[in-house]
């Protein structure tokens, strides 16, 4: 194993990145070291004298891969002004937008639906630990992501282990899908943005906050702006009736974690009724 500086905190913020609704296997210690696992690569992260550190056996490249590191965001969210859009940015500065592989987050965020950030990881670590690889990482067995092909195998009862209800049979629906090729994760990063979303919600179970979440966090759409309960309640009390986030431009995925970081913090709004039970939620409509 290796341990490389990565950037500064400037750049990337761990605790503001892993805890802002767009990833689900990152944990923090008691001493504040994330430990998880991104494709096949189980690591640690941590920060020492204003530093990010990486422990992991992967390269470098693939993680400035993951952590979007040659995007320069400060420019990214220069156009982001208005007196609340700007408290949301210096709020949540140091979030990046996470690379993540298109079929876990196509998986992940199906599980999000109508649900909380607690049990969402739960689900999905039992997913990885029933059908994932094992791996040993720093003393410790890991589980990797299952692959479609995997999940594809499976059947409804397979996945009762992962007390995910009804989502079972959209995870299977989904695997089978990316397997026989109906849908191309990959493809789908080369279309428009809008007929990403349109294909994806062609699959059952997936509505318009699940297809754009797979999109900004799985497909690399920048541009896409999922919207959920606190997304709403933030629109609706700090932006006009006739807001279009594509006039935030190619990076309102950018601001769309800034406002929902803002939001779910309770520093920017007051929280929506029965809070605990909504973070992370990912309402079909």
């Amino acid at each position: 194993m290796n341990t490389i500086e990565l950037c500064g905190t400037d750049k990337l913020d761990i605790v503001k990145t892993f805890e802002c609704g767009q990833c689900f296997r990152w944990n923090a210690d008691e001493n504040g070291v994330y430990h998880g696992v991104a494709g096949e690569n189980p690591a640690k992260v941590f920060v020492n004298g204003g530093k990010v550190y990486i422990t992991s056996e992967a390269p470098e490249s693939f993680w400035r891969s993951y952590f979007d590191m040659d995007t320069d965001y400060e420019l990214a969210a220069a156009g982001f002004t208005g007196e609340y859009l700007e408290r949301c940015r210096e709020f949540g500065k140091g979030i990046r937008i996470l690379r993540q592989e298109p079929w876990e987050a196509l998986c992940s965020f199906i599980i999000s639906q109508c649900n909380n950030i607690i049990r969402i990881k739960g689900i999905v670590e039992r997913l990885c630990e029933s059908f994932g690889k094992a791996v040993r990482f720093d003393g410790k067995c890991c589980y990797t992501f299952p692959s479609a092909d995997t999940v594809a195998a499976l059947g409804e009862d397979d996945l009762k282990v992962l007390r995910c209800g009804y989502r079972a049979e959209y995870i299977i629906t989904a695997a089978r899908a990316v397997c026989t090729g109906e849908l191309d994760l990959q493809g789908l990063k080369e279309l428009d943005c809008r007929e990403a979303v349109k294909e994806l919600r062609k699959l059952k179970g997936i509505g318009e906050k699940v297809a754009n979440c797979v999109v900004l966090f799985g497909l690399n759409h920048t541009e896409a702006f999922p919207i959920d309960v606190w997304m709403k309640r933030a629109l609706k009390e700090h932006f006009p009736p006739d807001f279009d986030p594509e006039t935030l431009g190619r990076y309102a995925g950018l601001a769309q974690q800034y406002i929902f970081y803002y939001a779910r913090s309770g520093a920017g709004a007051n929280a929506p009724k029965n809070a605990e039970m909504l973070c992370g939620t990912g309402i079909i409509t």
